[in-house]
């Protein structure tokens, strides 16, 4: 049997070794899904990221669904408290089961002590990145032009005009 060379030589992406440390700081704070803090404005919706913050999940005793505790302005707080029952049935899709039975709202002040207030910005989004070049797209029609299913052809197109776009870089 012949080993394989590895390729990476010893080093590893980033993302694998946070990986067990983000799990850790996550599930101490009740959160079995870590993509529901590191997508939030994905999971919950733009309106609703830009005014709450997950901040954790408590279980029952008898172990009968979850409670999620939001953190919220007390302007804000009437705002998300009529759009629970839906933003309760997006953060379940996430967990791919009924896993959170209840939502609780915890109200913050804007300003004032340091450990009470809450940053409700998002990081921006990056600008839409520049078009591929005329002779990339060709290149990436000419490799998938043997592709039959419509959808899929798309798809490795716009993979194509990626990998050659970084590749030109």
């Amino acid at each position: 049997m012949v080993s394989r060379k590895p390729t990476t030589y010893g080093f590893k992406r980033t993302s694998a070794l946070l990986q067990s440390s983000i799990r850790r700081a996550s599930e101490s704070r009740g959160f079995a899904q870590s993509r529901l803090l590191t997508h939030w404005p994905e999971v919950a919706g733009e309106e609703i990221a830009a005014i709450s913050r997950p901040v954790e999940v408590s279980y029952g005793r008898q172990g009968m669904g979850a409670t999620l505790t939001l953190l919220t302005t007390g302007a804000q707080a009437p705002m998300l408290e009529m759009q629970k029952e839906k933003l309760r049935e997006r953060v379940n899709a996430v967990y791919g089961y009924n896993a959170i039975s209840r939502i609780r709202i915890t109200q913050t002040a804007p300003t004032g002590f340091a450990e009470g207030q809450a940053d409700f910005t998002h990081r921006p989004r990056t600008a839409t990145p520049e078009p591929p070049a005329p002779e990339t797209v060709q290149a990436a029609a000419t490799l998938t032009a043997p592709v039959a299913d419509e959808g899929l052809r798309t798809a490795l197109e716009s993979l194509a005009r990626n990998v050659l776009s970084k590749s030109q870089r």
